[in-house]
């Protein structure tokens, strides 16, 4: 099974909005700076809805990308989504595969074969580590 490597290249964070956060999501992260939670979204969100909050962008990146590097500065406490990049479930469908492939370079290798290998492989992680 091919195993995906990051390029770090901050294609996937950016844009003119990034990903909504969870209120756990928000506590995590806001510790992680050593902020209080209201400091944390005054600073670093905006409400996109009622009951959606995003981090913000500069520049056209997601405020925590560093761009000189491509790291993110919350990488460990990075949102669950984020965590997961490319492997969301949007990309398990052929054309959103190929959309996301477009610009991931980390996908640049893969096919829609490999992609189908790496979701059988996921779901029968799923299967082992949960609890009936």
């Amino acid at each position: 099974m091919k195993k995906f490597v990051c390029r770090q290249c901050g294609t996937c964070c950016a844009g003119t909005s990034t990903i909504s956060l969870a209120p756990h999501e928000i506590e995590r992260i806001s510790k992680f700076l050593g902020v209080s939670r209201e400091e944390f979204l005054k600073k670093f969100t905006v409400l996109k809805k009622p009951n959606r909050i995003e981090m913000k962008t500069e520049n056209g990146y997601c405020i925590f990308l560093d761009q000189k590097t491509g790291l993110c500065k919350i990488h460990p406490v990075k949102p669950d989504i984020c965590k997961k990049w490319p492997f969301i479930p949007a990309l398990f469908d052929k054309e959103n595969f190929e959309i996301i492939k477009s610009f991931c370079k980390g996908l640049e290798d893969f096919t829609w074969e490999d992609v189908l290998e790496i979701k059988k492989h996921m779901e029968k992680y799923r299967e082992w580590t949960e609890v009936s």
